[in-house]
Parts: C-alpha cells; structure tokens; sequence
C-alpha cells in the first residue's frame, strides 16, 4: 500500500505519517536513490519481517538534468506504477510537486491513498456535504476544488452522517433507498477502477433532493 503526502501543512502530514507508520520506519531520500534503489525497497525484504514500514521523502528530483535525454530514468513515478502491489507500507512524503503524466497516474492508481494539506486553503469539504442533497451542481464545484486535499471514503461517511441525521428515526422505503445508494456507492468505490471522486461526483448529481 502506498500513501503519499503533499501540500504545505507540514504539521498536519507529519501527524498522518505517524499515524499511518507508527514507530520504527526506515527513511530514505529520494534525490539519493536510483531507479534500482526504488525496485529494492518495493520488492525487498527486511531481516526481521516481509512488511516492511518505509517513509521516503521527495520523489520529485530536483536537479537540472530532470527528464532530460541524459536521465530518462529519473521519472520514479513511472517506475512506482509497475509496482503497487507491494506488500509494504510506503508513505511519500513530497514537498516538490511533480507536473509529470506519471505523477497524476499514481496519486489515482488503486493501491495508493493520495492527501494533499494545504494550509492556504480552507477546508471546505464539510460545506460540500452541506449541498450535496440540496445543490449537487455546487457541491460537485466545490469538491472539484478540493479533492486533492480530501479523502473520498471519508466524505460518503460524511453524506451518510447528514441523511441520518435528516431522517432521524424515519425508515420508510424513501430512508432506506437512500441510504442503500450510499451503501452501493460506498462498495463501487472499494471496487471499481474509476476515480471515487468521479463516483462521488456522479452520484451526487443523480441523487439531488434525497
């Protein structure tokens, strides 16, 4: 499993990596390491376990010679995507951000859990759930705004959240279908190989007036 973290909210990332790592991760840094250096730390194991905890720092190099014709091999985000299968738990943590194809690629390959803290921005997500029901085309311009910085799983726990908190100890057919769309939703995104957010976001502008 492969999380990465970026943005600016350095706080907020360093409490997630702790979170998701615990104690006892090994460290690398990504301007130090090959493309070779990369296959070893997803397919290598450690003398004491197979799952290995791993936080790397900085992925996106920031040297000159970047995607020059001379180091075709510096585009990790194109290496990681052959590898996510990986049986350990690999936090990266970037603080430069890719505008490589690969990049986008990753953050929304299936396998991967991609947050962005930007402390510039506000957090506006609880405002989309807000107008999900009510104004599905201003919420899905809201969410558009900011997914980078959410996580999809957590926003449908959100939309369940507000109907049952709308429908109180209502279970009428009309409770109980919503409430079935939002169970359908939740097993398509876990199963399903498009985007949650593009599940989310459809299912929001089907479901106007629950």
């Amino acid at each position: 499993m492969f999380y990465i973290y970026y943005g600016n909210d350095r706080k907020r990332i360093s409490a997630e990596i702790k979170k998701v790592l615990g104690e006892g991760y090994e460290i690398f840094d990504g301007e130090n390491l090959s493309i070779q250096d990369l296959v070893n730390i997803c397919e290598g194991v450690s003398l004491f376990s197979e799952k290995r905890k791993i936080l790397i720092r900085d992925l996106t190099p920031t040297r000159k010679d970047e995607g020059s014709k001379d180091a075709p091999g510096l585009d990790y985000y194109a290496e990681l995507l052959k590898h996510l299968d990986t049986p350990h738990t690999i936090v990266i943590f970037e603080t430069n951000t890719s505008k490589k194809k690969s990049f986008t690629e990753f953050k929304k390959a299936k396998g991967v859990k991609a947050l962005k803290f930007d402390e510039s921005k506000p957090k506006r997500i609880f405002e989309a759930a807000d107008l999900a029901f009510s104004d599905g085309k201003a919420a899905v311009k809201i969410i558009s705004e900011c997914e980078d910085e959410n996580d999809p799983y957590m926003f449908v726990g959100l939309l369940t959240a507000k109907l049952c908190s709308k429908y109180g100890y209502r279970r009428g057919n009309r409770e109980k279908q919503a409430l079935l769309s939002l169970a359908q939703l939740d097993m398509l995104m876990k199963t399903s190989r498009i985007d949650p957010w593009v599940l989310v976001k459809g299912f929001i502008m089907r479901n106007q007036g629950l």
